[in-house]
C-alpha cells in the first residue's frame, strides 16, 4: 500500500528516499511515444544505493535513427519481458518515495503512458525535477542538458542516452544540489514549492471567442471539408486569389483545420483567408521539399523566416576565401564549400571542429585573419601554422584543409585510421610523447563520432537514391541527393521513370570528385532533406557514375512491391 500523499509532503527532506528514473523511448510524440528502457537508483541520504533497469516491448518499429541516438536496437526490445511483468516491479520501488528525474514532466507522462497500457494505475508520486534544482540552486550553469550539468557539478560522465546510465548521472546531480535544497526548505512540500517554476508564462496567441483581431475581424472559417487527410501542402488565398499563407503536414484537412480553431494565434491572414488550395505528397519529406518551392515562389506574408528549432547542425568549410576555416552552422554553407553533416549536438560538433585544428594545425580565429607581428596563443603552442603572420604559402595551408576534409569524403569518416597511421608513424621515430598525445585524442575523437551518428560525411560524397514512405501506404516520394543539392524528387511511379530521373541526375558526374557550388535555395532544400533523412528510417541506394539501369529498376521495383519502410 502507497503511503498517503499527505504523509510523504510532510516528511523531513533528510530521512526521504528518492527513487531517481530515466527513460528512453521509441522518439515519436503524442500516444505514439513508447518507452524502450527504464532505469531507477534508490537515493537515501545524499547516496546512491540500489539500481534497477529493464527493456520494455514496444508495438511499432524502433527507426533506425533512434536506435543509433539510445543505443537500444529492435532485437533488444524485441528479446525484453512483457512490461505486464516489469512495471509491477518498478511500482513496489515507488512506494513511500519521492520521485526524481530530469524534465521530469516528459518521464512522468511516458511512464504514466506505459502503466496505462500494461493495465496498472498510475501512483503520482511527488515529482522533483533536476532541471528546476538546477534553476533555482545552481543558477550560474549555462546549459541545463544532463551531461553539461553534471559536468559544471565536476561530475564525470562516461555514457549518456542509456536509461540506467543516464539515471545514476541524474542521481549524482541531485545528490550535490541536495544540500544546497535542504538548507532552503526542510520538507518535501517546501521543496515542490520552491521549485515551481518562476518563469513568466507566454500568453494564449490569439483571442478565444473568434473575435476581432488586432489586424482585423476575423471571418468565417474557410471550408477545409474537400481536403484530403494526406501527406502534402495547403495554400490560403485571400478573395483575390493572393497567397497568404503556406503550409504542409502529413495531414492536411487536420493541419488546415487547426488554423481556425478558437485558440488558435489570431494571425492577419487568418482573417482575410477565403481559400485554400492543396497538393498531395507521397511522403512528410515531400510535403517539406514542396513547401519550400511554394514559399520561395510565391512568398506568401504569412510565411515569416524562422530560426531552425531543431539540434541539426553542420561542419562546414568555405573555399572561397583565403586561407579558409572551420565552422559549426545549423545550415550548410552556399557557394563552394564542404558540409559535413547533418551532425547531432551543436557541441559535439564543435569539439570535433577543435580537433581538427589541433591535428592539422588550421586557423582557431574567423574569416576575417588580421596580420600579426607574433603568433597566437594557437600558434605558440603549435596548434596553428599561423597564416596571420604573413609569410605562410596558401597552397601549404590549403594542402592541410585538403588532408582534414578529405577523410570525410567517403561513406564513413577515415579521422580514426588517420590517427592510427600517425601513432604507428611517432611511434616508429621514437616520438613516444606524442604518439601518447594522438592516443588521448583518438579516444575522444571516437566518442564523439559515435555520437554524432552515421551521418560524419561531406554531403557531395554520398549521392544516393533516397526513398521516403508514406505513412500509411505503399507509395514512396524518390529524392536524388547528388553533388551535394537535391538533384530531383518525384513520386515513385514505376522503375523505368526511377532510371530516367537517375540518369539526369547524374549526367554532370555523381559529386564525388569534389564539391560544386550550391545557391542559398539548393542549400536550404538539402538541410531540409538530410536532417529528414537522418532521423527516419527510409530505403537508400548508393549511386556511382557506373550505376546501371538494372540495379536501379530493381531497387525501385523492390520498393514498389514490399510497401512503407
Amino acid at each position: 500500500m502507497l503511503a498517503s500523499a499527505s504523509s510523504l509532503l510532510d516528511a523531513p527532506l533528510a530521512t526521504t528516499e528518492f527513487l531517481v528514473v530515466d527513460t528512453e523511448t521509441n522518439g515519436l510524440a503524442g500516444d505514439r511515444c513508447e518507452v524502450t528502457e527504464i532505469g531507477a537508483v534508490l537515493v537515501g541520504g545524499g547516496e546512491l544505493h540500489e539500481r534497477w533497469e529493464t527493456l520494455v516491448p514496444v508495438r511499432a518499429p524502433l527507426s533506425r535513427g533512434i536506435q543509433r541516438f539510445t543505443g537500444v536496437t529492435q532485437e533488444m526490445v524485441d528479446a525484453a519481458p512483457p512490461a505486464e511483468a516489469t512495471l509491477p516491479d518498478l511500482l513496489e520501488q515507488m512506494e513511500g518515495r519521492v520521485l526524481v528525474a530530469h524534465n521530469a514532466s516528459f518521464d512522468r507522462r511516458v511512464l504514466a503512458q506505459a502503466f496505462e497500457r500494461a493495465g496498472l494505475g498510475w501512483p503520482d508520486p511527488p515529482t522533483l525535477c533536476t532541471v528546476a534544482l538546477a534553476r533555482q540552486l545552481h543558477p550560474l550553469a549555462r546549459q541545463r542538458k544532463l551531461a553539461p550539468l553534471a559536468e559544471s557539478l565536476g561530475i564525470e560522465v562516461e555514457t549518456t542516452h542509456r536509461a540506467l546510465a543516464d539515471a545514476e548521472t541524474c542521481a549524482r546531480v541531485f545528490c550535490a544540489l541536495f544540500p544546497r535544497l535542504c538548507a532552503n526548505t526542510g520538507s518535501v512540500a517546501g521543496a515542490l514549492s520552491l521549485l515551481k517554476s518562476r518563469r513568466r508564462r507566454a500568453a494564449r496567441g490569439g483571442r478565444t471567442d473568434g473575435g476581432v483581431s488586432m489586424l482585423g475581424t476575423r471571418r468565417r472559417k474557410v471550408d477545409c471539408s474537400g481536403l484530403p487527410s494526406e501527406p502534402g501542402v495547403y495554400i490560403f488565398r485571400n478573395a483575390a486569389g493572393q497567397p497568404l499563407y503556406v503550409g504542409k503536414s502529413v495531414d492536411i484537412r487536420g493541419r488546415a483545420k487547426a488554423h481556425f480553431r478558437p485558440s488558435s494565434p489570431d494571425t492577419g491572414w487568418v482573417a482575410q483567408a477565403e481559400t485554400v488550395d492543396w497538393e498531395e505528397t507521397r511522403s512528410e519529406l515531400g510535403a517539406l521539399l514542396r513547401e519550400h518551392a511554394l514559399i520561395r515562389e510565391l512568398k506568401p506574408p504569412g510565411n515569416q523566416r524562422m530560426k531552425h528549432e531543431d539540434t541539426w547542425v553542420y561542419l562546414r568549410c568555405r573555399l572561397d576565401i583565403p586561407f579558409p576555416i572551420l565552422e559549426v552552422a545549423p545550415e550548410p554553407a552556399p557557394g563552394l564549400a564542404v558540409n559535413v553533416g547533418p551532425l547531432r549536438g551543436r557541441f559535439a560538433a564543435l569539439e570535433l571542429m577543435e580537433q581538427l585544428q589541433s591535428l592539422f594545425g588550421l586557423r582557431h580565429c574567423g574569416r576575417g585573419m588580421k596580420r600579426r607581428e607574433f603568433p597566437s596563443a594557437y600558434g605558440q603552442m603549435g596548434r596553428c601554422v599561423s597564416p596571420c603572420l604573413g609569410d605562410l604559402d596558401p597552397n601549404a595551408y590549403r594542402r592541410r584543409l585538403d588532408a582534414a576534409l578529405d577523410l570525410f569524403s567517403g561513406e564513413r569518416p577515415a579521422l580514426l585510421e588517420h590517427l592510427d597511421a600517425e601513432m604507428r608513424a611517432a611511434a616508429a621515430d621514437e616520438r613516444f610523447e606524442r604518439a601518447a598525445w594522438l592516443l588521448r585524442r583518438r579516444a575522444r575523437i571516437a566518442v564523439l563520432l559515435d555520437r554524432l551518428g552515421s551521418s560524419v560525411a561531406a554531403t557531395h560524397a554520398r549521392p544516393r537514391l533516397v526513398l521516403a514512405s508514406h505513412p500509411e501506404r505503399a507509395v514512396f516520394d524518390a529524392i536524388w541527393l547528388v553533388g551535394g543539392r537535391v538533384a530531383d524528387w518525384a513520386p515513385l511511379v514505376d522503375a523505368d521513370e526511377a532510371w530516367e530521373r537517375t540518369e539526369r541526375a547524374l549526367r554532370g558526374g555523381d559529386g564525388r570528385g569534389g564539391p560544386g557550388s550550391a545557391s542559398p535555395d539548393e542549400v536550404a532544400a538539402l538541410r531540409i532533406a538530410t536532417t529528414w533523412l537522418a532521423s527516419h528510417p527510409s530505403l537508400e541506394l548508393a549511386l556511382s557514375s557506373e550505376t546501371s539501369s538494372a540495379r536501379v529498376r530493381k531497387f525501385a521495383g523492390r520498393a514498389l512491391a514490399a510497401g512503407p519502410v
